[in-house]
């Protein structure tokens, strides 16, 4: 589990504190002080979330419609593509773009092809893209990061640390 949820980055401690606690199902009121604080930080950067623009990429339109509703909710811009070419022209007409939710099975051209492509222009290189894939088999996170992905996440989705990793990576 740890594999897939812990990135070093500016925020790791609250991440990894947030992640185990979400995983062991552990309550919130019976950590230590200091540890309620980190989380109420972490989960009071939700307002991290509202206003930023996010493109869903997926070839299934239920999957579209679950992310987008998930995100709206939160306040979020959401945009979306139905393949890898489709994503990239979604990418190049939206400048103000925050991030990317990047399906990896998609037909023509898959994910992994999509952001290694997305990442060939410097402009992208620093775009937060987080893989999304059912596929969840050993090696696939090294692949999903190695094709340029920011981060990644099996699906189905636990939207609780999906938004935990977009939090982490829109906090910058």
């Amino acid at each position: 589990m740890a594999k897939s949820i812990v990135l070093k980055d500016v925020r790791s401690p609250e991440r990894l504190l947030d992640e185990t606690s979400l995983f062991l199902h552990r309550v919130v009121t019976d950590l230590p002080p200091e540890k309620q604080a980190m989380l109420e930080r972490l989960h009071g950067s939700m307002e991290v979330l509202r206003g930023r623009k996010v493109l869903v990429v997926d070839d299934d339109a239920r999957n579209i419609f679950a992310l987008t509703s998930l995100l709206e909710n939160q306040d979020m811009n959401v945009i979306s593509a139905t393949s890898g070419q489709n994503a990239i022209e979604m990418i190049e007409k939206n400048r103000d773009l925050n991030v990317v939710l990047m399906d990896i099975m998609m037909p023509n051209m898959d994910g992994y092809e999509t952001m290694r492509a997305i990442r060939l222009r410097p402009e992208f290189r620093t775009l937060p893209i987080i893989a999304l894939t059912a596929k969840a088999m050993k090696g696939d996170r090294e692949k999903c990061l190695d094709a340029g992905a920011s981060d990644y996440i099996a699906k189905p989705v636990n939207t609780d640390q999906l938004l935990s990793l977009m939090r982490v990576w829109l906090f910058r």
